[in-house]
């Protein structure tokens, strides 16, 4: 086994649970990621605003990937969507 299998191994269980709390808490991770933001960008005086935001949407949708990995997909999103209605 080498070095990365070793460290992959002894990563799993974190990575369990990291999206164990994603699911459970997810919604209090977010609200501390917007707070966060807010008080960058607040101490920089909105200089760099839009990296900000654009930073704190990639961790919300890196949130939200942890918190769904592992569950089943809703029922009939497995279909493709049929032709559009008129």
């Amino acid at each position: 086994m080498g070095l990365f299998d070793n460290v992959k191994a002894a990563l799993g269980p974190a990575k369990d649970k990291v999206t164990d709390l994603a699911r459970q808490h997810g919604d209090k991770v977010q609200g501390g990621i917007d707070k966060a933001a807010q008080v960058v960008d607040e101490r920089t005086k909105g200089k760099y605003t839009d990296k900000i935001h654009a930073g704190t949407d990639k961790a919300k949708e890196a949130v939200d990937r942890l918190g769904q990995e592992g569950q089943k997909p809703a029922t009939g999103t497995d279909t493709p969507p049929g032709p559009p209605k008129s």
